[in-house]
């Protein structure tokens, strides 16, 4: 467990020279409305939020490019807080950012009907760029993102410098310990190095402390160095409050374009709370009301008063709004030229935009006639998507490598990817658009959400369907949040004989049914002859 003279070390603040006083106080108002929340609602996750907070409000407030009153902006840079139980670290900078939230959905948090629920919701609030709450999925998603991205500006764009594109962007991620725990984040986390995703930055809240205390109980490797050996850019943050190395950091980040960066930020948990900062108590559940009061105390705000913003806070960072209108009117004449330059991208970008397909993107569908020589489900597939694949530029995909079985290989194209991690079989190309995810089934399940919430591409990913239950969690989330992902399962029958019980997916096709949102169906044109 840390010690107390870390915890000094580690708490010291550390400004950057145009950091007044008001950023100090807005810091401080996230602190002691995450405890107010909490308190009010007697249940949630007020730790991480208030050590986050100088962070987050670094992220939102001087670093990342936004609009607040756009956020559908194409040239938006994204966040994700896969630490989707430390809620309050994103509704606490929507709201001070003026994206849509008031003080009152501060308030109601964790309540019936409110904007501000218990783990971040796609579609039911404003600002929010994925469901999060079962941890490591919004890591790997945010992969999906990167991904998502350089596809984007290969289809728009391809031939622009580095940085100089209207479709140049980057993904922010907060993950926590736990996230880093879970097996999700590493098939993700070794693709994402592997893809050189220079567009993906990750802050790791290094707070080593969860549900049952101190993290050392479970969690023992060097993180850091497991990142650099997937091929990440890592650096490390000593302290929470260390603003100006935070910043640093971001700097160095966006300068490596052919590696993710992976930024470890040592934080202590509920800091400034004296009595609960640093516990497993602090990280999920409330603080006591002795302990909100004295942690106001130490802050200079009124023990005896409850969600205390200052008027001068909220004039201070609402001027975000502004800023973000002038980022959004800077970026558009690179946009516009980049219509002007690209007429036919243009329109493609429009039709992807309004979500419609091309005419006759239909028109040369192979079809078998009744009475045919019998053709396997999956390799109808496969003909079926060769065929609409030249009209339809905007579906990308691959397997779980099991390419040649799920026939899931869109012919005569280049794969997703570095140039150096070609083969023999596969040439890759940085806007390629065959992916091989490996034999990553959960990640592949959760970066497929990323590439359809990132937009406006659409992605496929295929294995086996006893294999399906690896996928399940990302599976459930993407149902959760009603997206038009793509899975192609094959090998769905008892008939698998020769392989045995083990891939036999009995219950498989019930199950997902029963439990999901999604469309499950035989489309008759890629069905081989009865």
């Amino acid at each position: 467990m840390t010690t107390l003279d870390d915890v000094g070390t580690l708490t010291a603040a550390h400004h950057p020279a145009d950091w007044a006083d008001i950023d100090t106080e807005s810091v401080d108002t996230v602190r002691v409305l995450a405890a107010d929340a909490v308190q009010k609602v007697g249940n949630g996750h007020p730790g991480t939020a208030m050590s986050l907070a100088p962070l987050a409000y670094t992220l939102f407030q001087r670093q990342m490019r936004h609009d607040p009153s756009d956020v559908h902006w194409l040239g938006r840079d994204r966040f994700i807080l896969s630490a989707g139980h430390s809620s309050l670290t994103l509704y606490l900078q929507l709201y001070l950012g003026g994206f849509g939230l008031e003080l009152s959905d501060i308030e109601s948090l964790r309540t019936y009907k409110s904007k501000t629920p218990g783990h971040p919701e796609f579609r039911h609030t404003k600002g929010v760029e994925i469901t999060t709450g079962p941890l490591g999925q919004g890591l790997a998603s945010a992969v999906g993102m990167a991904m998502a991205s350089r596809y984007e500006r290969g289809l728009f764009d391809p031939d622009a410098p580095a940085g100089e594109s209207p479709f140049d962007h980057f993904i922010y991620v907060i993950a926590s310990d736990g996230d880093i725990e879970e097996g999700i984040t590493s098939e993700a986390s070794s693709l994402a190095g592997t893809q050189q995703l220079g567009n993906l930055i990750v802050f790791y809240d290094k707070n080593q402390i969860s549900i049952e205390h101190d993290t050392n109980i479970a969690l023992s490797e060097d993180v850091a160095a497991r990142y650099r050996a997937y091929g990440w850019h890592v650096q490390e943050v000593e302290g929470g409050e260390n603003v100006v190395g935070i910043e640093q950091a971001i700097a160095e980040a966006k300068k490596v374009t052919d590696k993710p960066s992976f930024i470890a930020v040592r934080t202590i948990i509920g800091y400034p709370a004296p009595n609960k900062m640093n516990t497993g108590s602090v990280h999920g559940s409330a603080l006591g009301d002795d302990e909100v009061a004295a942690t106001k105390t130490i802050l200079g705000f009124d023990p005896d008063k409850t969600f205390e913003v200052r008027p001068e806070v909220i004039q201070h960072t609402r001027k975000l709004v502004e800023r973000g209108r002038e980022a959004h009117e800077k970026w558009q004449p690179s946009f516009d030229a980049w219509a002007e330059r690209e007429p036919e991208r243009k329109k493609l970008l429009d039709r992807l935009t309004a979500e419609e397909l091309p005419e006759g993107w239909d028109a040369d569908i192979t079809h078998w006639e009744p009475g045919s020589k019998a053709v396997a489900t999956r390799a109808a597939f496969g003909q079926v998507l060769n065929d609409v694949a030249p009209k339809l530029p905007e579906l990308w995909g691959g397997s779980a490598d099991l390419a040649g079985s799920n026939n899931t290989t869109i012919k005569g194209v280049k794969s997703f990817g570095p140039p150096s991690i070609s083969t023999s079989d596969f040439e890759a190309d940085w806007y390629g658009r065959v992916l091989h995810f490996g034999i990553r089934e959960h990640a592949m399940g959760a970066i497929l959400s990323g590439i359809v919430l990132h937009g406006p591409t659409r992605a496929f990913g295929g294995t086996f369907l006893q294999f399906s239950d690896y996928m399940r969690p990302a599976v459930r989330l993407a149902s959760l949040m009603d997206i038009d992902t793509i899975y192609i399962w094959t090998h769905d029958s008892i008939g698998l004989g020769e392989d045995g019980p083990t891939h036999q997916p009995i219950e498989h096709l019930a199950g997902l049914a029963d439990g999901h949102r999604h469309h499950l169906h035989l489309d008759p044109r890629f069905d081989r002859p009865r």
